[in-house]
């Protein structure tokens, strides 16, 4: 196993977007409707951006991929290559990113750096770029924007993100919480898309100073419980300031826990950093982006929570 570093991540921040800038839409995990493709170009248009679709949209391998491995990391890296694309917006997660992490060098990203936004499985893209130094947006794709029309709340900082205007999050108090206030550097996703990258040079978790956030959809408690020690084995609590648990939408109880979040709070050990419980995101109904690779403060408190982002 290759031993974690002791420098944090430090990234730098995408320009933000003017009115009239390219954004490339690409499909690197599973297909997605075409309906829901041409509903979030329709969003990005009014939001004054130019919508990029990539070559192979549309496309279908093996049933669920939206084309070859091939296809798929080729319309991914014209996206990167390409100095009028400012931002790439993921259509859709499901699987398949995973294979790209070889593929990818942390140079890619650097080399022209533009806002990356996804989550679920596009988990393994945030984390390569915050790895290799630029932030990311962990928030809505294709479908939500295409349902809403770009107007649910998600949508609507999604936009304020990649104008400029950065996000502060109040969340109310949850009895879950552990108390505490810790500042560092915002990394995670899809839990089950992070542990598969330990030890690659995608692992988020290998750095000091992190707040964690993760979140799940349709896994077992019993999986859910694996993961983590799985972290905790590899000495997260060491390296962590704050933990943020999101959405667990439709994980099974087979346990007689109240909750997934009850069950994790157990699991950590009492370490006096930061937890909290319930902040909407992942693949629940409302998706509020996160700036991964950001340095962020998270406060904890017995009324209620902040998170803020200290860019």
């Amino acid at each position: 196993m290759a031993s974690a570093s002791k420098e944090s991540i430090k990234c730098i921040v995408p320009p933000a977007l003017r009115p009239g800038d390219k954004v490339a839409m690409v499909s690197p995990a599973y297909r997605t409707p075409l309906q829901n493709v041409t509903g979030a170009a329709e969003v990005l248009r009014g939001w004054g951006f130019e919508p990029v679709l990539g070559e192979h949209v549309g496309r279908m391998d093996a049933g669920r991929y939206a084309g070859t491995d091939a296809e798929r990391l080729e319309d991914l890296r014209r996206a990167l290559h390409d100095p009028t694309i400012r931002a790439i917006l993921c259509n859709r997660g499901g699987y398949g990113t995973f294979h790209f992490v070889e593929a990818l060098t942390a140079e890619v990203f650097t080399a022209d750096p533009k806002w990356l936004i996804g989550f679920s499985d596009i988990t393994t893209l945030l984390s390569m770029e915050a790895c290799a130094g630029v932030m990311a947006i962990h928030g809505p794709m294709d479908s939500t924007l295409a349902a809403s029309r770009g107007q649910s709340e998600s949508c609507q900082k999604l936009h304020d993100l990649l104008v400029g205007k950065v996000p502060r999050y109040e969340l109310p108090a949850n009895p879950l919480n552990r108390p505490g206030k810790a500042s560092g550097t915002l990394v995670g996703g899809n839990l089950s898309t992070l542990i598969p990258l330990l030890d690659s040079w995608a692992d988020v978790t290998r750095r000091n100073g992190f707040i964690l956030f993760v979140e799940e959809i349709e896994e077992s408690m019993h999986h859910i419980d694996r993961m983590l020690n799985m972290l905790l084995l590899r000495g997260l609590m060491e390296r962590c300031r704050g933990i943020i648990l999101g959405d667990f939408t439709g994980c099974a109880g087979e346990f007689t826990y109240a909750s997934v979040e009850e069950m994790i709070v157990r699991i950590l050990p009492e370490s006096g950093i930061p937890v909290l419980c319930g902040f909407p995101a992942g693949h629940g109904g409302v998706n509020l982006p996160l700036v991964m690779g950001a340095p962020a403060t998270l406060e904890v408190r017995p009324d209620g929570s902040c998170l803020q982002f200290d860019l």
